[in-house]
């Protein structure tokens, strides 16, 4: 399976979470196994259920369509100007 560029910052997205909050366990704690799993699975489902919402235009169901119309709205449009009579 090839990861594509949103599998890339989805799984990038889980471990910045991950991984803030397994040190900030283990500055508290200690070297807390069981702790740093349980802060670190905890960071990761709030970002589950915004992979989960359908309208998270980032992450969500709909993100790859919401990608396609930001696109199309970004691109300027020509527009005709009429020249200035002097």
């Amino acid at each position: 399976m090839k990861l594509t560029a949103k599998h890339k910052a989805i799984l990038a997205s889980y471990g910045r979470s991950f991984l803030a909050s397994a040190l900030a366990a283990t500055s508290i704690g200690g070297w807390d196994l069981k702790a740093m799993l349980v802060a670190g699975l905890s960071a990761v489902v709030p970002v589950a259920i915004r992979a989960l919402n359908p309208n998270d235009i980032a992450f969500g169901l709909i993100a790859d369509h919401a990608k396609i119309e930001l696109d199309k709205l970004a691109k300027p449009t020509k527009k005709k100007t009429a020249a200035k009579k002097k």
